[in-house]
């Protein structure tokens, strides 16, 4: 018997050498800094973490890759491609049909 896997199984199931994840820039950094909680009450405290976070983004070389699985795997949460996830709602909402590389261009 064949066996199934989920899409989200498949989406994790990435081949070494294609895998993005250990060129992130994010690698090794304290994950707090992508994931903000909404338990900090001071807003300018979240705005500044979320901007430390999008500054790691920028330099990154796998933007594209991070931001097309946080997409694909409907990351709720957290900054993943250099975007909240407000952004990445209204970026879905916006072109369902277009890549993630092509949005970021």
């Amino acid at each position: 018997m064949a066996e199934r896997t989920s899409s989200l199984a498949r989406l994790f199931a990435v081949e070494a050498e294609n895998d993005w994840r250990p060129r992130a820039a994010c690698r090794g950094l304290d994950p707090d800094t992508f994931f903000v909680s909404e338990d900090v009450e001071n807003r300018a405290e979240r705005r500044e973490r979320e901007a430390a976070a999008k500054a790691v983004c920028a330099r990154c070389t796998v933007v594209e890759e991070c931001l097309s699985y946080a997409l694909a795997a409907g990351e709720r949460y957290g900054i993943w491609g250099g975007l909240n996830a407000d952004e990445r709602r209204a970026l879905k909402r916006r072109s369902p049909d277009d890549t993630a590389a092509e949005r970021v261009s």
